[in-house]
């Protein structure tokens, strides 16, 4: 799954059909040939990203709760 602009997708109807202008796409999984996504804004890019993610997740049964894993420590004020 990912989200990217470097290519063009192949437009759905064969090459000869007109190509939209926007690059930005993205894919659901590795052999997903991309669907277009529509940029607005960062803020929503990563949201969309977020969302895709935590889907992602929920469809394989692994959970998307952050735990504390013991390498990250509070500093401790004077």
């Amino acid at each position: 799954m990912g989200f990217d602009n470097p290519h063009r997708l192949t437009p759905a109807g064969g090459r000869y059909r007109r190509r939209a202008e926007e690059h930005d796409h993205w894919h659901r999984h590795g052999n997903d040939p991309g669907r277009a996504y529509a940029f607005t804004t960062a803020d929503q890019l990563l949201a969309d990203f977020e969302r895709e993610v935590r889907r992602i997740l929920a469809e394989r049964g692994v959970s998307d709760e952050v735990i504390d894993d013991g390498t990250t420590t509070e500093r401790e004020t004077d």
